[in-house]
């Protein structure tokens, strides 16, 4: 297993349209995903599940990977994460 803590920096936090985003990106895994905020953790494949952990911006949440291409799939994860969900330009 393999965990990385991120910064959400996009300034609505991970609301519906992100949140959507990243369940689209976490679905492209082939390890088990999960996401922690508070000591709270879901599986970022769900979409309600991952609305519960209500990540504001600012927040730092904990991912975490586990199986065949763990790595790929922590980084693919913090990138999408540390660079805005696609909501921001540029």
């Amino acid at each position: 297993m393999v965990k990385k803590d991120v910064k959400v920096i996009n300034p609505t936090g991970i609301h519906l349209r992100p949140a959507g985003n990243l369940v689209k990106m976490a679905k492209k895994c082939t390890s088990e995903t999960l996401i922690t905020k508070d000591g709270k953790s879901e599986d970022p494949k769900r979409l309600l599940k991952l609305l519960t952990l209500e990540i504001g911006c600012g927040s730092i949440i904990t991912v975490s990977c586990d199986g065949p291409n763990e790595e790929e799939d922590l980084k693919m994860l913090a990138d999408y994460i540390e660079s805005g969900l696609g909501e921001l330009d540029g």
